[in-house]
């Protein structure tokens, strides 16, 4: 067994324009302080990294990783959440997910996509150049807006979104094969990859590719009903990331998993921070460390109700609370006889 090493902070809610969230110096002091050992960096956000410079160069890389460490925290992992987004937009959400772009691609789907693609291939070298195996994204999303089907979806309308969201994904998965690099995808709602199902239709498309992989985020099962502890039974050795984050679902006679259109505090189903909400960690916990899940605890804050500096501070004591450091030895070897084989025969009476 190995030990899940954390606690981690996932920065992208945290940076901002304000100090200590506008520079990578002062927001890895600020993590190190809270009491995190590593975190987990938006590839997307230029006042934490210049990923064009990370990809292309080793040297900045290393001076970059350097300043985390001399500061008290480790990169965890890259992540590219927004561009992976827009590798697969659905044209209803064009609008939406516009402000997740560079500016000049904006308004222009295809440049949009392209723009992505890169982006995406760029966090995959900058990972590699960082020494780290595991990318934290999205898939993106063609079907999600015929996810309730009325009126009744059209035979091959959702074979044909996977198709093409695996023709997408393809290239990409092999170039971080090339690189030793995960692809972690988010299993999400939003995303077409939203549960496992939908993710075992991805990996069928890709044909089972090694580096297809997922962040596991038990947040988003408790709002799915989705049992989140069977699914690390049945999917371990695709885990490659974790994000710490809480939820919790109260249905009421008025609403339930669609939430009646209300803001986050108003939803039957909203998240929570780490302890606040009804994701059972202690079992989670203990299955990773079972199944040698040897990746980061990264705490993502997202909360309706509780401040995130709070958050924030009390993820990372939550986290090493509940890292289990596992044990070199069986609790009863103190109790071992020293047998061998012929002993062993002669347990069972098959000695002559």
């Amino acid at each position: 067994m190995k030990t899940i090493k954390g606690p981690a902070l996932f920065l992208a809610q945290f940076a901002g324009d304000d100090a200590p969230f506008n520079s990578w110096t002062d927001i890895t002091r600020w993590a190190a302080d809270c009491g995190y050992e590593g975190v987990q960096v938006p590839s997307w956000d230029p006042r934490i990294i210049d990923l064009d410079q990370a990809a292309e160069s080793k040297t900045y890389c290393e001076d970059w990783a350097g300043q985390g460490r001399e500061n008290g925290v480790e990169v965890t992992e890259l992540a590219c959440h927004m561009q992976g987004q827009l590798v697969a937009v659905h044209p209803a959400y064009d609008i939406g997910f516009d402000g997740f772009a560079r500016e000049s691609v904006r308004g222009d789907p295809a440049a949009r996509q392209r723009w992505a693609v890169d982006q995406v291939e760029k966090t995959i070298r900058a990972s590699s150049n960082l020494g780290l195996t595991k990318m934290p994204t999205f898939s993106g999303a063609l079907a999600w807006p015929y996810l309730y089907p009325w009126p009744q979806r059209p035979a091959g309308l959702i074979e044909t979104a996977f198709d093409e969201l695996a023709s997408r994904w393809r290239p990409l998965l092999d170039l971080a094969d090339e690189h030793g690099v995960d692809v972690c995808y988010e299993i999400h709602p939003g995303e077409d990859l939203h549960d496992g199902v939908t993710f075992e239709m991805f990996l069928d498309r890709v044909d089972n590719h090694s580096r297809a992989m997922m962040l596991y985020d038990p947040s988003h099962f408790v709002l799915q009903c989705l049992d989140y502890v069977a699914h690390l039974d049945i999917y371990a050795e695709r885990i490659g990331a974790f994000h710490v984050k809480d939820a919790e679902f109260n249905p009421t006679g008025r609403q339930g998993v669609y939430g009646g259109y209300q803001s986050w505090v108003d939803r039957a189903g909203r998240f929570r921070s780490p302890g606040d909400g009804q994701v059972d960690f202690v079992a989670i916990f203990s299955k990773l460390a079972a199944m040698d899940f040897d990746g980061w605890a990264v705490v993502e804050w997202e909360c309706a109700l509780k401040h995130p500096e709070d958050g924030a501070r009390e993820g990372a004591a939550f986290v090493r609370d509940h890292i289990i450091r596992v044990t070199p030895h069986a609790f009863d070897d103190f109790a071992d006889g020293g047998t061998d084989a012929e002993a062993n025969k002669a347990m069972l009476g098959l000695s002559r």
